[in-house]
């Protein structure tokens, strides 16, 4: 899509979104893959959601060793609105993640994006690739969940509804949607935008998203583009396969033309029809599973 073309608004929003892919993929080839990192070059026409109607923000919930910084939006004059935490790429918690809290906050929901990397530092002040990737792949899983966690208990304790929990995460956010799945029996949904499915283990990730896939405990839909360079087609129907063997609730969508980052709009990646057709599609999982109204 060129630079200077208009982008359509969604529900009311203007959509951004994603970025990197593979764990130990090198600065070069992920520039050739269409990856920026959050401090680097922004379209001038990525998608920008006021707060409007919303009470947005910044705030900190104490985790298990410090305190974990936060991006929450929730409707203004609406009591116990759903919880939907949004789990960021790996670029830190930057102004495409806050505009998607905003967006989901314009659906009705509480949705809140933590910065469960804060103990590696400000991510979004990084601008070297190499340096980035061992950081983000050096955070434990477990400590992870335990993020997670306490960003759920923190938005119960604001007057967020943890009945109607959802979790929608971009990239190697869309990994830990798959793998919060598996870990949180009180989440409704979930929604994983690219998320990785086959990483080689390590010793902070020992299982990725097809070793779990048996222990999904929510219904999850998956968003893949056609052209990803890290996560090919045949992957998600694996993936898909997998779950359906095991009885689990999921569903797939697989963009013809797409690449890994079709919905981020701050970059070149962006796909517009295929975002514009995911965001609704999300939506739709998060009402058709309680989570929004």
């Amino acid at each position: 899509m060129p630079a200077d073309a208009k982008m359509s608004d969604i529900a009311g929003l203007t959509l951004p979104l994603p970025v990197s892919r593979r764990a130990f993929m090198a600065t070069s080839t992920a520039a050739a893959a269409g990856y920026t990192l959050a401090t680097g070059p922004v379209r001038a026409d990525a998608i920008k959601t006021t707060a409007d109607g919303l009470i947005a923000g910044a705030a900190a919930v104490k985790a298990s060793d410090g305190e974990m910084p936060l991006y929450f939006a929730r409707p203004e004059g609406v009591a116990n609105p759903p919880i939907i935490l949004v789990a960021m790429e790996v670029f830190g918690l930057h102004e495409f993640i806050k505009d998607v809290v905003r967006r989901l906050g314009k659906l009705g929901a509480f949705a809140v994006a933590p910065d469960y990397y804060f103990r590696k530092g400000d991510l979004t002040q990084i601008t070297n690739f190499a340096q980035l990737m061992p950081l983000v792949n050096s955070k434990p899983d477990q400590e992870l969940f335990s993020d997670l966690d306490a960003t759920v208990a923190w938005a119960k304790a604001q007057g967020g509804d943890g009945s109607r929990l959802g979790i929608i995460g971009f990239c190697r956010g869309g990994r830990t949607v798959w793998l919060y799945s598996t870990h949180n029996p009180a989440l409704k949904a979930g929604v994983s935008f690219y998320g990785s499915l086959m990483d080689p283990p390590n010793a902070f990730m020992p299982k990725n998203a097809f070793d779990l896939a048996g222990d999904v405990k929510a219904p999850v839909l998956g968003l893949y583009g056609a052209e990803d360079q890290g996560i090919s087609p045949e992957q998600v129907r694996q993936m898909e396969s997998r779950l359906k063997d095991a009885g689990k609730t999921a569903e797939f969508r697989i963009y013809p033309g797409a690449p890994h980052g079709f919905f981020a709009d701050y970059r070149e990646s962006y796909r517009q029809e295929a975002a514009e057709d995911a965001w609704r599609r999300a939506t739709a999982w998060f009402k058709k599973y309680g989570v929004l109204d």
